[in-house]
């Protein structure tokens, strides 16, 4: 199985610059989580106004120093991370014996009030309808650092050790940004990047940004039995990385009509992939919003 030439070339240039870090001490770590002072909070829009997922993510994400594969996913520079680019189950979080993938996380103290409901609320929204359960982080070694970076983004997978999602406090703080950054660390990758995607959509070649081409590769992804899903929340709009924010760049076929990037919650396929790739023995429905 091999990876995209482009993203191999990419790898290969992080690899040559990757410089190992040491291992920090308990001490050290527990001092990185303690809360930052946080700074004035923006103002929040309103949680039942609908946000297009895609689109926030991308236009909160450009001009982000991180190099980001996909939109908002951070391209992996160590040899144990692009494990997770070829679907290796190493990259899945563990299941207890009692049968629930258990996640410890840290929420940054910069998210303050309606922020950290927000952000606690994207997390639950996961325990009613699959095996993984979010819990407080409590010495761990192996977690999810929530932090206010600058964009929405994460890694693909479990990584080990102290592990950043980022959601930028002024445009990343929604609900259905939240699950979509979980989902990519749960070892989720964008639904138009899936390999069968040519029989559904078609990308206009054209239409793109010349730097952003490779946003665009297929991915040789593992699709768990699942019909492709337009209603993914995993699904970027029809105008992502567009040159002129109009011309669209990924059409529906063979009805183009046919609403691509949702704005609500995790849909019901993205719970069944969720369900079969975590072996949960569950069965449920999204919550649905109004």
């Amino acid at each position: 199985m091999t990876l995209p030439a482009s993203l191999l070339l990419l790898l290969l240039l992080g690899l040559s610059r990757a410089v190992p870090l040491p291992e920090q001490d308990a001490d050290d770590e527990r001092q990185d989580e303690r809360p930052d002072e946080p700074e004035d909070e923006p103002e929040d829009e309103p949680e039942d106004e609908p946000v297009e997922i895609g689109a926030r993510i991308l236009s909160t994400n450009n001009g982000t120093k991180e190099f980001l594969l996909e939109g908002d996913l951070k391209a992996p520079i160590m040899r144990s991370a692009m494990k997770c680019w070829h679907g290796d189950d190493r990259c899945l979080w563990p299941k207890g014996a009692d049968g629930l993938v258990t996640i410890p996380y840290a929420l940054s103290g910069q998210f303050v009030g309606g922020q950290r409901r927000t952000i606690e609320s994207g997390l639950a929204s996961f325990h009613g309808v699959s095996c993984i359960r979010f819990v407080p982080r409590g010495n761990q070694r192996d977690f999810l650092s929530i932090e206010n970076q600058s964009g929405c983004f994460s890694t693909l997978g479990r990584q080990g050790g102290r592990q950043v999602l980022s959601l930028s406090r002024r445009g990343c703080v929604h609900r259905g940004i939240v699950q979509h950054e979980t989902l990519h660390a749960l070892g989720f990758k964008h639904e138009h990047n899936r390999s069968d995607r040519d029989s559904y959509v078609r990308i206009t070649w054209g239409n793109i940004q010349r730097q952003m081409v490779y946003n665009f590769e297929k991915a040789d992804t593992n699709n768990l039995g699942v019909p492709y899903d337009y209603s993914s929340i995993m699904h970027y709009g029809k105008t992502a990385f567009s040159m002129d924010g109009y011309k669209q760049t990924i059409t529906p076929i063979p009805n183009p009509k046919v609403q691509i990037g949702q704005r609500q919650t995790l849909s019901d396929r993205d719970i069944e992939k969720l369900n079969k790739l975590y072996k949960c023995d569950t069965t449920g429905k999204a919550e649905k919003t109004c």
